[in-house]
C-alpha cells in the first residue's frame, strides 16, 4: 500500500462518528533510543477525549464485560472481611470499629466449642456511670441468648427504675413477676438455712454461707477459728434437731450457739477450751441476733414460695435494700447458693448469671463463695457475668482478684480515671497503647477482650427494640419532658 493510500485511510478514521473506532496507531520507536528501550509515552493508546459528551458515552475506552460472581467469591477484594476478629457462633455483640465486621460470641458457647475458645464461661464488664455497660449487658447476657436454645437467666439486679429493679420490666415481658426483695419485711424471705442450699453444697457448703454472712454483718470481719468451730457445731447440732418434719431457719440455729453441754465432740476437752468455745458461740449469736433484727422479713422464716427459676428470665430484685449495709450482699450469697443447690436438681440448662454491682460479689468476703463453688458452677452450665465501675479497689492477693483474672471475656467501657484505664490494661494484659484508648471510649463503645485473642475495638449496636426495652434513663427523659 502507498503512503498516500495510508494518509488517505488515516483521515478516515477523524470523521466524527467512525472517530470512536479507530484502532491505535503504531509508532515507531526513536532512531535515539535503544532498540531494547520502550518508552511509554510512546506506546499506542486511545485518544484523549476533552468533550463531556464522549466521555459520557463511554469513548475513553471499550466497555469490559465484568464476569459473573458472588459475594463470598468478591470478598476476596476485602481482606477485612475474610478474617474478622471473631467467628459467627454465638450471638452478634458488635461491630468492629476497624474492619466494620460483625463480632459474634456467647462465652457458654465459646466454652463448649470444640477445641475450646475460652477456659472459663465467666465475664467481667467495666466501665464508668453512663458509658454503656448496662445496655450492653441485657442485650448482649440477657435478651439475646435467652433466644437460644436450653438457655436461661438470673439477674441480681441492683440499679433502682420508678422504685423498682431495672429488669423489672423485661421479666415481666416473658411472663413472670421479678422476686422483690425489702427491708422492711413486706417483700420476699430468703432462708438461710433453706434445704435446697444443703443439697446442692453439702453441709460444709451451708457452713461455709454461715460463715460469710456473719462476716459480712460484722463489715466483714474475719471470724477467729473457735467462732469457726462453735458455728459448725451449732449448724450440725441444729439439723440433726430439726429433721425432716420441716425446714430449719436462722432462728433455729441461735439456742445452739455455744450451747455444748451434749455434744460428745468436746467432752473430752478441758474446761477452759470448752468455756472459749462457749464464749465464742456466743459472740457469733449476738452477730446474728443482730442481723435479725435489722432484717428480720428478710431472713427470718422460710424461703417464700415465689422464689423460682421456673421462667428463662428470674430476676432478684434488690434495688430497694440500702448501699450502706449487708443486706445486698448477704441476699446476693444466699441467692447464688440456692440458686446452685436447684440447678443441681435441674440439669440439661445453660444459665447466665447477672450480678449488677457484681462488686458485693467479688470485692468482699462473698468472693470466697465463688471462688469455692467456680468447679461446681461450670459442671452446671453456669456463666457468672460481674458488672462493675472499676476494678481497682479490689485486693491484688483477694479471692475476687483471682477471679477476675480467671474471667476469659472481658468487656471494658470508658475509664475516665487514668490509674483505672491502666488498671485495666495490665490486669487483662492488653497493649499498652490500649489503656489511652481506654479513656476516651464514647458512648456505647467498648474494648472486648477473650481468650487468648487480641482486643478489639467494638461499637454496641441496638436494634429500635432492644433500645426501648435496654433503657436505663427513663426516669432522667421523664424529667425533661415536664
Amino acid at each position: 500500500m502507498t503512503d498516500q493510500n495510508i494518509t488517505t485511510r488515516l483521515r478516515l478514521w477523524d470523521a466524527p462518528v467512525l472517530r470512536a473506532f479507530a484502532p491505535p496507531v503504531e509508532t515507531p520507536i526513536s532512531q535515539t533510543g535503544s532498540a531494547a528501550e520502550i518508552t511509554p509515552w510512546g506506546q499506542p493508546g486511545t485518544r484523549l477525549r476533552s468533550k463531556p459528551g464522549a466521555a459520557r458515552r463511554g469513548r475513553y475506552a471499550p466497555a469490559i464485560q465484568g464476569a459473573p460472581s458472588t459475594t463470598r467469591q468478591a470478598e476476596i477484594l476485602n481482606t477485612a472481611l475474610i478474617g474478622p476478629p471473631t467467628g459467627t457462633t454465638g450471638v452478634v455483640a458488635g461491630r468492629d470499629v476497624l474492619s466494620r465486621t460483625s463480632i459474634s460470641h456467647d462465652p457458654i458457647t465459646a466454652y463448649n466449642s470444640t477445641p475450646r475458645e475460652v477456659s472459663s464461661p465467666n465475664v467481667i464488664i467495666l466501665g464508668d456511670v453512663g458509658a454503656g455497660k448496662s445496655t450492653h449487658t441485657k442485650a448482649n447476657h440477657v435478651l439475646r441468648p435467652l433466644l437460644l436454645k436450653g438457655r436461661r437467666c438470673v439477674v441480681f439486679d441492683k440499679k433502682d427504675q420508678a422504685g423498682e429493679g431495672e429488669y423489672s420490666g423485661v421479666v415481666r415481658r416473658y411472663g413472670y413477676e421479678p422476686i422483690r426483695f425489702s427491708p422492711d419485711g413486706t417483700g420476699t424471705t430468703l432462708n438461710l438455712l433453706d434445704p435446697t442450699i444443703l443439697e446442692g453444697t453439702g453441709l460444709q457448703g451451708q457452713a461455709r454461707l454461715l460463715n460469710i454472712v456473719t462476716r459480712l454483718a460484722r463489715g466483714d470481719q474475719q471470724l477467729d477459728a473457735w467462732e469457726e468451730e462453735a458455728l459448725r457445731a451449732a449448724l450440725r447440732m441444729t439439723v440433726d434437731n430439726v429433721g425432716d418434719h420441716r425446714a430449719p431457719v436462722l432462728a433455729d440455729i441461735l439456742p445452739n450457739l455455744g450451747d455444748l453441754a451434749d455434744d460428745p465432740d468436746y467432752r473430752t476437752l478441758s474446761v477452759s477450751a470448752r468455756d472459749d468455745l462457749h464464749k465464742a458461740g456466743l459472740s457469733v449469736r449476738w452477730t446474728l441476733n443482730g442481723l435479725l433484727d435489722e432484717y428480720a422479713g428478710l431472713l427470718d422464716g422460710e424461703t417464700s414460695k415465689s422464689v423460682d427459676l421456673a421462667g428463662k428470665l428470674t430476676s432478684f430484685d434488690i434495688s430497694q435494700l440500702p448501699d450502706d449495709g449487708p443486706a445486698v450482699p448477704v441476699v446476693m450469697a444466699i441467692g447464688n447458693m440456692w440458686m446452685l443447690g436447684r440447678l443441681r436438681r435441674e440439669r440439661g440448662w445453660a444459665t447466665t448469671v447477672v450480678y449488677e454491682e457484681g462488686w458485693h460479689m467479688i470485692g468482699g468476703p462473698a468472693a470466697g463463695l465463688i471462688k469455692a463453688n467456680q468447679k461446681l458452677s461450670r459442671g452446671l452450665g453456669i456463666s457468672n457475668v460481674f458488672v462493675m465501675h472499676k476494678g481497682s479497689d479490689i485486693p491484688v492477693d483477694s479471692p475476687g482478684m483471682a477471679i477476675i483474672q480467671e474471667a476469659q471475656t472481658v468487656c471494658i467501657y470508658r475509664q475516665s480515671r487514668p490509674e483505672d484505664a491502666s488498671w485495666c490494661q495490665q490486669t487483662f494484659g492488653l497493649a499498652r497503647e490500649t489503656a489511652g484508648t481506654i479513656e476516651k471510649l464514647r458512648d456505647g463503645h467498648y474494648i472486648f477482650k477473650y481468650g487468648s485473642h487480641p482486643e478489639t475495638h467494638v461499637q454496641h449496636i441496638l436494634s429500635s427494640w432492644e433500645a426501648q426495652v435496654t433503657n436505663t434513663d427513663e426516669a432522667l427523659a421523664a424529667a425533661g419532658r415536664l
